[in-house]
């Protein structure tokens, strides 16, 4: 079913002429030896792997599904998927960037967001089913006592054991703080666990010996709502004294969900009758705990995305090569063919530099974060710290929304692509566009992300990370504002800049009076600073480019074209969400509810 080649080159001019990591990771002690041929291996034999084994099984992982058996609870996963995850663990691959004291392989994150990319493009359901234990990985080794970092993290990191994250319950989504939950405490130090989950992504499956469960639950006499919610580990088996795994817990899955995609991963109901678990952090303190594993998986949904809408566009490119229908409008280009590849016709070139344009965005977005959360977590000094990690809180929400929200439209445009052909199954389009819907309702659905964004990173400081950002911006733009090849990307850029303050302060006045404000304005306005974010990264990279337009490497030739068609056909989109943004609340509040 189609094809996938990892974009080898372009993570390479990302990360080596972009981003530069290499002279990046030098001032960062623990990374000071990756090099460049050590980045470079790694993508190739990450690019076979993923092409090699994953890719084959998309296709037929969606058409099999996950097999439940109610009786014994336990899940089937589709063909093949435990034996790609065994070449997975004997490859070293969940170990990446996993701490050694860990058995970790101590890579940066940078390098394991790539491969990262490559997995998801390849198959995104069977990369949930790791993905999500480098999220528990991280919560345990910053919220973990030292026994269970001993036990339980070792088990993560060589991929032997698999992590997930159960905090929804039937009648709470996104509002925690109504969990039912319940933990008792006993005389072990253990607490006994009741209650239900549902929407757990490979909470039961059959390709690790284990599973590690962090369950949000309340202890007796926790306040209420969201400040009385605790964080506990719950095995699927009890591990013994030596690491092996014992006694089975029970904490059971009792169905799984049909789903309009990711059928080839597990999203299941779980059961807690008394499930034996080990409180992480302090009692009621659990949401400080799990933020760290929502935060990962926020970051780990934007990549989600991007695999999605390159693996879309590639296949979309490959078939608009092939197909032939009708003649040019400009005239015939292939006289030797009854009709001329679709490729010549303006609005399929639209279709696919838009996959395109959205992909490489996404990739230096989520590269350079991914840079900054090295540097927030192994820069010596503290400032520089303290910066990225306040730059990551403004932009994971951004990566979350944004990126997800353009993969929905770049894989729908793919498959129209191949028109009536994209939506049978066959063809494997219409996967991809299934695929990628789940990934805006995933870890807060992206008008909670806006909120978030707009109410609590940017107004909740009074902007303060947003100017540090943009202080970025206006040099960028003050550096190159008077190079005249820069300024059909430098003048967008800073014109866009503007009217982020203008809007964000606007929109702060209304809040003032009513709160009403933020809710209405929230989403388009991510969007609107989702497109400076990109075309501050697009005008760094068509920089580089036009430097090398003449070194006769077709690449940057293509980088530029692709930078020039998201300025002129993708960023004029602010103009809309602006108005949008700016029109208030009351033409969505003035409605009674009774009269919709």
């Amino acid at each position: 079913m189609g094809q996938y080649v990892a974009p080898i080159r372009d993570m390479q001019f990302v990360l080596h002429e972009f981003l530069k990591v290499e002279e990046e990771l030098k001032s960062l002690p623990d990374y000071s030896e990756v090099d460049a041929d050590i980045i470079n291996q790694v993508l190739e034999e990450g690019g076979k792997f993923t092409a090699e084994v994953l890719f084959p099984l998309n296709h037929s992982g969606d058409r099999e599904g996950c097999k439940h058996d109610a009786a014994t609870h336990t899940v089937t996963t589709p063909k093949g998927f435990k034996e790609a995850y065994k070449q997975y663990v004997d490859g070293g691959w969940a170990a990446l960037a996993c701490d050694p004291e860990y058995g970790g392989q101590g890579l940066p994150v940078v390098l394991n967001n790539s491969f990262y990319e490559m997995l998801n493009s390849a198959n995104q359901a069977w990369t949930m089913y790791p993905g999500l234990s480098h999220g528990a990985y991280e919560c345990l080794k910053e919220h973990g006592t030292d026994h269970q970092k001993k036990v339980y993290l070792p088990k993560l990191v060589s991929g032997e054991w698999t992590g997930t994250m159960c905090l929804t319950e039937p009648h709470c989504g996104t509002d925690l703080g109504m969990l039912r939950s319940k933990a008792l405490p006993q005389a072990d130090g253990s607490w006994l666990i009741t209650g239900n989950k549902i929407f757990i992504s490979a909470g039961e499956h059959d390709m690790s010996e284990n599973i590690l469960h962090l369950v949000l639950a309340r202890v007796p006499d926790a306040p209420e709502g969201s400040k009385g919610i605790s964080l506990f580990l719950v095995p699927k088996y009890l591990p013994k004294e030596d690491g092996s795994v014992g006694e089975r817990n029970p904490i059971t899955c009792g169905a799984i969900e049909e789903k309009m995609g990711i059928h080839g991963n597990s999203t299941c109901q779980m059961n807690l009758d008394g499930a034996k678990g080990w409180i992480i952090g302090q009692p009621n303190k659990g949401l400080n705990a799990m933020f760290v594993f929502m935060n990962a998986a926020r970051l780990g949904v934007g990549m989600q995305s991007l695999g999605l809408t390159e693996v879309a566009y590639q296949n979309a490119l490959i078939y608009a090569k092939d197909r032939i229908q009708m003649r040019s409008l400009s005239g015939v280009k292939n006289p030797e063919m009854p009709a001329d590849p679709i490729i010549v016709h303006p609005d399929v070139r639209r279709m696919l530099l838009t996959g395109k344009a959205y992909a490489e965005g996404a990739r230096a977005f989520t590269s350079y974060v991914a840079l900054q959360i090295d540097r927030e977590l192994h820069h010596p000094d503290e400032e520089v710290r303290k910066e990225a990690a306040d730059e990551v809180a403004l932009l994971t929400p951004i990566v979350k929304a944004f990126i997800t929200d353009n993969a929905w439209i770049a894989t729908s445009e793919a498959m129209q692509v191949f028109g009536g052909h994209g939506y049978i199954a066959e063809w494997g389009m219409e996967q991809y566009v299934r695929d990628a819907r789940i990934n805006l309702i995933y870890e807060g659905t992206n008008t909670i992300q806006s909120l978030d964004l707009l109410g609590r990173k940017i107004l909740g400081d009074n902007g303060a990370k947003l100017r540090k950002f943009g202080e970025k911006i206006k040099a960028f733009v003050e550096d190159n504002g008077t190079d005249e090849a820069m300024s059909e990307f430098v003048t967008p850029l800073g014109d866009l800049g503007d009217k982020v303050t203008k809007l964000t302060m606007e929109i702060g006045m209304k809040a003032f009076q009513n709160p009403d404000e933020v809710g209405a304005a929230c989403v388009p306005y991510l969007r609107v600073v989702g497109h400076m974010v990109y075309s501050y990264f697009f005008a760094q990279m068509a920089k580089i480019a036009l430097a090398k337009e003449d070194s006769g490497d077709n690449f940057y030739k293509a980088k530029l074209a692709t930078a020039r068609f998201y300025f002129a056909r993708l960023q004029p989109e602010t103009a809309t969400l602006i108005r949008q943004a700016r029109s208030g609340s009351a033409n969505l509040m003035a409605l009674d509810a009774d009269l919709f």
